[in-house]
């Protein structure tokens, strides 16, 4: 959000989508109840340091980062907003004052704050816990407005993998060694993710499409939806047909992986410096595509998602519940959530940014990636992004590609045997990333240890509590009983 749009909202005053909180010092008790109401409603922007009557009066810049911390800390606590939000807010000045900006999505789920129902009307923010009728009208609303809150009362804990639980309880430890789903169980964690509602409407309570689409097996998920599919297309020589081809039928964890392998198989990775650490333009643009192809996505849409590596650019398309149409800025886009359920569980497993970050970083990277192209993001009811390739990175990505990824994939293979071997005894990270001649402790976490623990190579001496200063890891021809 630029300020000369911020100002023009603020131009026209309160109403369904707008509202202002003064806040100059601290923030004010209501913000949160119409941050509920907001979510519950229609979304829309909140305004701190501005008048009900428009004027802008300012935060202090001394109190600005206490209120900021603030604020982010009782979005993400259930305790205040449940379920919490995850977004952040955005510092602008206007007219050399400044304000905070939230902009709220519309959310597929009913919000409490403290306890409390929250909605909104043109009139402001309305209390309606104890309003049966309106509170019932509420979730029929969010059961018929979201296809990935749709209830399956006939699917039973069994027609899920167990597995991908245990690899979402990894995921969640390497993001957040205190993260509560990794003790959870399976029910639990499902229950958490409110992947298991009730519909007020009809009485029925079960496991949702997303709860499928997440980590279910592959012949549930074709059963409930045969159409569904994401095609991954190589499409260079063969212009007709495609000279290779992905037909991805399975959960959303897996099919994420199996995209990014596609990506690493036909997609050149250009050298990069970031603040003298190298990091991968390839991946950083190509995770967040991956993963806005499965995430904002209408799955009742019969459209198959599609990924076409082109010569000279990457085509995706995806069936879509458009809240617009036509090509989208993204400096100054609206960010609205497709399916939040799943949205939260990707975010939660380190697989997708804060909403609408992620499309930034995206536009910045391609910038760099492709020598000063945009990235192209069209609204309709087919959603389609054209992320450019340079001509030099499409000479290169034939003959180069496919070696480079198997040189990588050596390399890698190499390392986790020498962790392996190294690991018959248990061994502190330290001990560890000396054997490899490691220096850089968040690279060797993020990108060795953590798939590691994720595949089960290796195991925690301390499971109970990742984050332990005693904690070692042994590889999985140590047994355990002599650990």
């Amino acid at each position: 959000m630029i300020s000369e749009q911020l100002k023009g909202i603020i131009r026209d005053g309160e109403g369904l989508t707008v509202e202002f909180k003064e806040c100059r010092n601290k923030l004010n008790k209501d913000v949160y109840d119409s941050v509920c109401a907001f979510l519950n409603r229609s979304g829309g922007h909140i305004v701190l340091g501005v008048r009900d009557d428009g004027i802008v009066t300012g935060i202090d810049e001394d109190a600005l980062p206490q209120i900021k911390k603030d604020l982010v800390t009782a979005l993400n606590n259930p305790q205040k907003i449940n379920p919490p939000l995850y977004i952040l807010p955005e510092t602008i000045v206007i007219d050399e004052k400044f304000v905070l900006y939230l902009n709220i999505p519309e959310s597929s789920q009913v919000h409490h704050c403290n306890g409390k129902i929250f909605d909104r009307n043109e009139d402001g923010d309305m209390n309606i816990t104890n309003q049966s009728d309106s509170v019932a009208h509420l979730y029929i609303r969010k059961q018929s407005s979201f296809s990935e809150n749709r209830i399956y009362p006939y699917v039973r804990i069994n027609d899920l993998r167990s597995d991908l639980f245990q690899r979402v309880r990894k995921m969640v430890r390497a993001e957040n060694p205190n993260h509560p789903w990794g003790v959870m169980s399976d029910e639990e964690i499902l229950s958490s993710a409110r992947l298991y509602q009730r519909d007020y409407q009809s009485g029925k309570e079960g496991y949702t499409l997303a709860a499928v689409l997440l980590f279910g097996k592959d012949e549930v998920i074709q059963s409930i939806l045969p159409q569904y599919r994401t095609d991954a297309i190589l499409r260079r020589v063969n212009l007709d047909r495609y000279d290779d081809r992905d037909d991805i039928r399975t959960n959303l964890i897996e099919s994420y992986d199996r995209l990014m392998a596609f990506v690493a198989k036909h997609l050149p990775d250009p050298f990069h410096l970031e603040k003298d650490q190298r990091i991968s333009l390839r991946d950083n643009i190509f995770r967040e595509v991956a993963a806005n192809i499965l995430i904002h996505r209408e799955y009742l849409n019969n459209f198959p998602a599609k990924f076409i590596i082109e010569k000279d650019q990457v085509v995706t398309e995806n069936g879509n519940r458009p809240h617009g149409h036509g090509l989208i800025n993204p400096s100054n886009f609206t960010p609205y959530p497709k399916n939040p359920v799943i949205a939260r569980v990707f975010k939660e497993i380190g697989r997708a940014e804060e909403l609408g970050s992620g499309v930034r970083n995206l536009h910045k990277y391609t910038r760099i990636y492709s020598g000063g192209n945009d990235t192209q993001f069209i609204e309709g009811d087919i959603f389609k992004t054209i992320i450019p390739v340079t001509p030099q990175a499409t000479a290169q990505a034939t003959a180069q590609a496919t070696a480079q990824a198997t040189a990588q994939a050596t390399a890698q293979v190499e390392k986790q045997e020498l962790i392996i071997e190294f690991c018959e005894e248990p061994r502190t990270t330290s001990e560890i990333m000396e054997h490899l001649q490691l220096t850089h402790r968040e690279y060797f976490r993020k990108f060795i240890l953590k798939p590691l623990l994720e595949s089960g190579v290796l195991h925690m001496i301390i499971p109970d509590k990742p984050n332990s200063p005693n904690q070692k890891y042994y590889s999985h021809i140590k047994d355990q009983k002599n650990v």
